[in-house]
């Protein structure tokens, strides 16, 4: 799999043209979180992916990451997700978290290639706890996966909720399926602007079983990004929108399915720009159809 590219990425093409002048998040207007269905938990609705950010367990990685976590907890956020397959990511959080003492803070999402209980502690060492927020089995890829071991997992106290996830159309099927006989409490999927077949299948399920949502790669791994390059932004859209990247993820969060989106970035700035996307209005549903017509445009 290619890296995805990142708003950095977007912005060194764009020649420094990325953010409104509003960009930053207003912190004066009320937070929007969203219920978890199975248990009524709310967590706020913008995380923090770390896929290809923090994947590396350097010095200069650490330090990056430490400003990335400080912004999301200082707009707001809560929610990081990560796998025991994205390089070093969870040792680079394990050291920043554990450091800073915000485990209690955070609401930790992890995940795992298979229900192994070595894979399992191997994780929860390099994140320097004793225990997620959520446990999730990582690309589900055959119709008879189970996640019986998780949930005795979640029974010892070892995660609080279960889940499974998907980036790969082909597997829609087997996540329907999976979603379908083992009612999970969470499920990741891709979901952009410019990828809305989550839409049509696995949302409706979702909320048909009390799944929370998570959406991965909501920039379309950079595809949006690029596809505004040296545009601005539409008059029509700054009324619930200060950047670009506001604009994507409140696309998504306009669908009250979603439970939350977890974009990643390793940029301070660019987290607390995300973060402003849980303040001020929602798109409507016609203000939606507008922004897929915008895009599709493009």
């Amino acid at each position: 799999m290619t890296r995805p590219i990142t708003r950095r990425d977007f912005a060194a093409l764009a020649g420094g043209f990325l953010l409104s002048a509003k960009a930053v998040a207003k912190t004066e207007t009320p937070l929007l979180t969203r219920p978890i269905p199975g248990s009524g938990e709310r967590i706020p609705a913008v995380g923090l992916g770390t896929a290809y950010v923090f994947d590396e367990n350097s010095e200069a990685t650490r330090s990056k990451a430490d400003a990335v976590v400080q912004a999301l907890v200082n707009n707001g956020g809560r929610l990081i997700d990560t796998a025991s397959t994205y390089g070093d990511a969870e040792s680079v959080l394990g050291e920043v978290t554990a450091t800073a003492g915000l485990r209690e803070k955070l609401f930790i999402a992890t995940k795992l290639e298979s229900p192994d209980s070595l894979e399992l502690k191997r994780s929860l060492t390099r994140l320097k706890t004793a225990s997620v927020d959520l446990l999730q089995l990582h690309n589900v890829r055959s119709k008879q996966q189970s996640l019986q071991r998780f949930r005795d997992w979640k029974k010892q106290g070892v995660c609080r909720y279960v889940g499974i996830t998907s980036t790969f159309h082909r597997d829609y099927p087997v996540v329907e399926a999976v979603l379908e006989r083992e009612k999970p409490d969470f499920v990741q999927i891709d979901y952009s602007l410019d990828n809305r077949a989550a839409e049509k299948i696995i949302l409706p399920l979702a909320s048909e079983i009390r799944a929370g949502v998570l959406t991965a790669l909501p920039y379309g791994n950079g595809r949006l990004f690029r596809a505004v390059h040296g545009k601005e932004l539409p008059d029509w859209a700054r009324v619930f929108a200060n950047s670009w990247g506001q604009f994507f993820l409140k696309y998504l969060l306009g669908d009250p399915r979603v439970t939350a989106v977890i974009p990643g970035t390793g940029d301070p700035g660019h987290m607390a720009d995300n973060a402003g996307a849980m303040r001020g209005p929602l798109p409507d549903p016609d203000q939606r159809r507008r922004m897929v017509e915008f895009v599709e445009a493009l």
